[in-house]
């Protein structure tokens, strides 16, 4: 994805600003490369004051969430594993599955099964909101970077499928204070990483649940939803090829032997993670990580990826 002049000149500004204020450090786990910091300049128009104050806002948040910040609970809260993920997935499932044709990763969520007084029952409302937003944070920190050098590009949003069936109003008001939270944590702290909305087998009284949602997000990520009924097959087979789709949602792909593709992680992300566990590695790889494209070296000695010559996704 190319950049005009002006959104070159911008982001070298932005990123000496950022590292001059001390906003980031090398290392951080927001991510430092310019991938990352387009992310927060794209979501505030290239506005230098607007993106600065948007990227302040979510390292504070990243510090305090969870009490002792998004690393700590990462450490303590692993998405792929915990105790209580099999019972939240009984209420509402919600996972990267492989990728699609552009090499995106799949993220799917399944809503009809929703039943948060049930789960709660088994899980408290903290502990669940915990999962949702590690969940959201291994986007960045594992999916992307993984997704990128499985495709040997960056890779820098995913998509997403949300499944509707059974879904109603009685489900929708359980659900939508944590549904615009997630929403807004989404948009404010993990900016520009949703390519595409694909929402299918959309109830009759989802035009009114559309009209409530809407006026949550951001005028660019109304424009990437596909509202969908339950003829949706050859749309997203058009969008992820069948072996990456689950046979539930009308792939091929059983995720045999693995816990099933809602358990399952399967993804570039989960063969690094197999492959960090037989080195006796289990450090993450980052945000930060290079892949095959071309780098380059800014001013503060940081080895980037350089989206403005490299084919972004």
């Amino acid at each position: 994805m190319s950049l005009t002049p002006e959104q070159k000149e911008t982001l070298e500004v932005f990123r000496k600003q950022v590292f001059d204020e001390e906003i980031i450090r090398e290392g951080d786990s927001v991510g430092t490369d310019d991938t990352t910091l387009l992310r927060f300049l794209r979501a505030r128009k290239f506005n230098l004051n607007e993106s600065k104050k948007m990227l302040q806002n979510c390292q504070q948040w990243r510090k305090t969430v969870g009490g002792d910040g998004i690393d700590a609970l990462y450490d303590r809260l692993d998405p792929y594993d915990y105790p209580e993920r099999e019972e939240i997935f009984k209420s509402w499932s919600m996972y990267f599955h492989k990728a699609n044709k552009k090499g995106r990763p799949v993220n799917i969520q399944f809503f009809g099964g929703l039943n948060l007084p049930e789960l709660y029952k088994h899980v408290t409302p903290e502990r669940h909101w915990e999962a949702i937003v590690v969940n959201a944070d291994s986007l960045t920190r594992e999916v992307l970077p993984a997704a990128s050098r499985a495709a040997g590009k960056r890779i820098h949003q995913s998509i997403v499928i949300v499944d509707l069936k059974g879904f109603g109003l009685s489900q929708f008001w359980q659900v939508k204070s944590l549904a615009q939270a997630s929403f807004q944590i989404s948009q404010d702290y993990f900016p520009d990483t949703m390519g595409q909305l694909l929402i299918i087998n959309a109830p009759s009284s989802f035009t009114f649940i559309w009209g409530i949602i809407k006026p949550w997000l951001a005028k660019e990520t109304v424009e990437k939803v596909d509202i969908l009924g339950s003829n949706y097959r050859e749309i997203l087979l058009d969008v992820v090829d069948a072996e990456n789709l689950p046979e539930i949602l009308g792939g091929t792909c059983t995720c045999k032997g693995e816990g099933g593709c809602d358990l399952s992680g399967a993804g570039p992300w989960m063969d690094e993670r197999k492959e960090r566990k037989r080195n006796g590695n289990t450090e993450d790889s980052g945000p930060g990580e290079k892949t095959e494209e071309v780098t380059t070296v800014t001013e503060h000695n940081s080895p980037v990826i350089n989206p403005i010559d490299a084919n972004v996704n």
